[in-house]
């Protein structure tokens, strides 16, 4: 019978930080051994381009492609997928896409322009980045959420190409997910992942176009690739395990609160949940439940495996403690499971997302409450957002100045490129005095 090795901490003992920081760090070291094959099979397809790419399908999916073209999905056989999934399917992803479009369309930055009085015009152009390449992970995972969380805020932004990359072994196309990207109106669909792919997107190919970002999720062999190809592509991050803590009042059922830790340990045995509480009876309540519950789970070997590596039931002395060790560890997902959250969230600065109430589950933003489900991980929402229409916009500065502020502005500028030593700055701004 599987069990769990719970770690139990409270706020007062001598040992409480040292415990809480083990439980909740972050490793930053990174296995040699896939930056070394991640560099070679990068290296491989910005020589040899889509040869290299066909081979690496070969060997990595069991793809025996005679060409890319065996590999482009086309939209009849998306729109086909669209039409044989169970209706109830169908309708579950279009009413999840609609509430993240409706959601995402909030975001759009628009341009703005002012004029000084002399005439001088300022202002900032807000244009969608041309194309973008859009990972999904293939094989045993099917994830039909991430194409929607992924690509919906690329289309509101206005990209005008969406690629869509996604392994799909043995030749098997998964349904739900080429129905999403259906629905999400992605415009190209190629049956290849890995570090390859994600090369292939940031350098192009004869096949695949270059493009200027590349969003999605992947294992540790692309999230290696992306972060060796950034700079010649933009990238949307580099994604840590999965993480959830939850701060509750005492007064939520510890079944529920259970499930909710079960919802991010399931992911993988690096996930992260931690249940910050000032009841102790409640703490012990929640153990129990986990207990029961897990023998009824699928994938309980590996709930158990995160929860006794990195799961925790915290006592803390109140609820404004929970909130400042939330602030330190700055989680993915952050529940307020009590009575009036309202009176928490001005006291919370770090979280990606943050779950109001007993009824707002983690699991409905992972699927359809309508913001995004690609959050910064590892602390990293200390300085970093959710993905959105922002990340697939850019911003130009524009600067249209006047015979008038020329000669103010120049004068100004001589002034401070004398003092830096630039000549050629002094007299380009000079010239125009008169």
């Amino acid at each position: 019978m599987t069990s769990v090795a719970l770690s139990r901490l409270d706020t007062q003992d001598a040992d409480f930080s040292l415990r809480l920081r083990k439980l909740a760090g972050h490793e930053a070291s990174q296995d040699e051994s896939v930056e070394a094959a991640v560099r070679s099979i990068v290296a491989a397809i910005r020589e040899r381009g889509d040869e290299a790419l066909l081979e690496y399908t070969r060997q990595f999916d069991r793809v025996d492609a005679s060409s890319m073209a065996d590999l482009e999905i086309g939209r009849e056989e998306l729109d086909r997928a669209l039409r044989a999934i169970p209706a109830g399917q169908a309708q579950a992803l279009r009413d999840a896409a609609e509430r993240i479009r409706r959601f995402h369309e909030r975001q759009l930055s628009e341009s703005w322009e002012y004029a000084d009085s002399d005439g001088t015009r300022l202002g900032q152009r807000i244009t969608p980045l041309d194309r973008v390449g859009l990972y999904v992970p293939g094989g045993k995972a099917a994830y039909p959420s991430s194409v929607l969380m992924n690509a919906i805020p690329a289309k509101v932004a206005g990209v005008r190409e969406l690629v869509m990359v996604s392994p799909m072994p043995g030749g098997e196309r998964n349904a739900l997910v080429m129905a999403a990207a259906a629905l999400a109106g992605v415009d190209r669909v190629i049956a290849i992942g890995g570090a390859q792919a994600v090369a292939a997107l940031a350098y192009g190919t004869q096949w695949i176009p270059r493009v200027d970002k590349i969003v999605g999720p992947g294992n540790a062999y692309v999230a290696t690739a992306k972060r060796q190809v950034f700079g010649a592509v933009g990238i949307d991050m580099i994604a840590g395990p999965s993480e959830i803590l939850i701060i509750c009042d005492g007064l939520t059922s510890p079944d529920w609160i259970a499930m909710d830790l079960f919802s991010q340990a399931e992911h993988d045995e690096d996930a992260r949940a931690i249940l910050l509480s000032p009841d102790a009876a409640f703490l012990d309540a929640v153990a129990t439940s986990i207990e029961t519950l897990l023998p009824q789970m699928a994938r309980r070997s590996v709930i158990a495996s995160a929860l006794s590596a990195h799961g925790a039931l915290v006592k803390t002395r109140d609820l404004d403690e929970a909130c400042d060790i939330s602030n330190r560890i700055a989680p993915e997902h952050l529940e307020l499971s009590v009575e009036d959250p309202d009176t928490l969230l001005p006291k919370l600065r770090h979280a990606g997302a943050i779950f109001l109430g007993r009824y707002t589950s983690e699991a409905l933003g992972d699927y359809c409450a309508g913001p995004n489900h690609v959050l910064p991980t590892s602390g990293t929402a200390r300085f970093s957002s959710p993905l959105g229409v922002y990340d697939f916009q850019k911003r130009t500065s524009v600067i249209g100045v006047s015979r008038e502020g020329a000669v103010s502005l120049g004068g100004i500028a001589v002034t401070l490129a004398n003092g830096e030593g630039l000549q050629a700055h002094a007299l380009s701004a000079k010239y125009r005095i008169g």
